[in-house]
């Protein structure tokens, strides 16, 4: 009984989301890596065919996989940390609001490893300037000529800005569906429920911030950052909507929509499970 009472340590609090958030993170990432490629091909500047069609859909695998991981572990383990801080200093109404807080902060977080990791994933995915060469290639190639923020981190105010609203929206969407689930189930949810939740939230977050992640898309590919310098958000979907019209704002989206609702299926599946399992293990130590 004694055990029960006693306090978890700092490791048992925020291991378990760390971990989580790694194996479910390179999990879905890996699994799910073509559809984000055809994605991404759909959104280049190029055309479809031009950026590589369907072939080479596995192109910057490599550099997801080996970046997946710290990625998402600091993602949920910064998420979780946040809302348990935050969670007791506001009434229940505004409980959203500290998942948006939460997720905000996680992302700003993962992004400082996202973005590099983006710039060559992208790269290699639509052929721009790389060729056959390796990811850590063409990130010392951008820092070389372009500088270290110009370079390496292009693109990471648009990322922000993409990834921002989608979590405002996935996180608080996905905590809102498990509270309802717990209230028609005995307050209890399985990792499987969660998982449809998760699908749900991200798919509807995807959809709505697909105009973002085209504006991303287009910085980061851009040849130099003497032309993705003077891009920015709203004057590249301008001109795409000029060009292309509304439907054109939504290029990729039924790729990225499937995409990040089987992942979402995947990724909070595969996180609940895990998380579980961690914490059963230290519960029982």
């Amino acid at each position: 009984m004694e055990r029960k009472n006693k306090p978890k340590s700092f490791k048992a609090t925020h291991f378990p989301p760390l971990l989580a958030g790694a194996v479910a993170g390179v999990s879905v990432d890996v699994t799910l890596y073509p559809l984000d490629t055809l994605k991404t091909r759909l959104q280049s500047a190029q055309g479809f065919q031009k950026a590589g069609g369907f072939s080479g859909v596995y192109r910057g695998l490599l550099t997801v996989a080996a970046t997946s991981m710290p990625t998402t572990a600091l993602f949920f383990a910064s998420y979780e940390a946040t809302k348990t801080l935050c969670q007791p200093l506001v009434a229940t109404q505004y409980t959203p609001l500290v998942h948006m807080f939460a997720a905000s902060v996680g992302e700003v977080l993962a992004c400082l490893i996202r973005v590099p990791t983006e710039i060559a994933k992208q790269r290699k995915q639509t052929y721009v300037g790389t060729n056959s060469k390796s990811s850590i290639s063409i990130l010392l190639h951008a820092y070389k000529t372009e500088g270290f923020f110009r370079g390496v981190y292009r693109g990471f105010g648009s990322t922000v800005l993409r990834d921002l609203p989608f979590s405002f929206i996935e996180l608080p969407v996905w905590e809102m569906l498990k509270t309802t689930v717990r209230k028609y189930n005995d307050g209890e949810i399985s990792s499987f429920q969660s998982a449809i939740c998760g699908s749900i939230a991200g798919g509807f977050a995807a959809v709505l911030t697909t105009p973002l992640d085209l504006a991303k898309t287009r910085i980061m590919l851009s040849d130099s950052y003497r032309v993705s310098g003077k891009m920015k958000i709203k004057p590249v979907l301008t001109a795409i909507y000029i060009e292309s019209g509304f439907k054109g704002l939504f290029a990729g989206v039924m790729p990225r929509m499937t995409a990040i609702m089987i992942g979402g299926f995947v990724f909070f599946g595969v996180y609940e499970d895990t998380k579980k399992y961690v914490e059963k293990y230290f519960d029982g130590r």
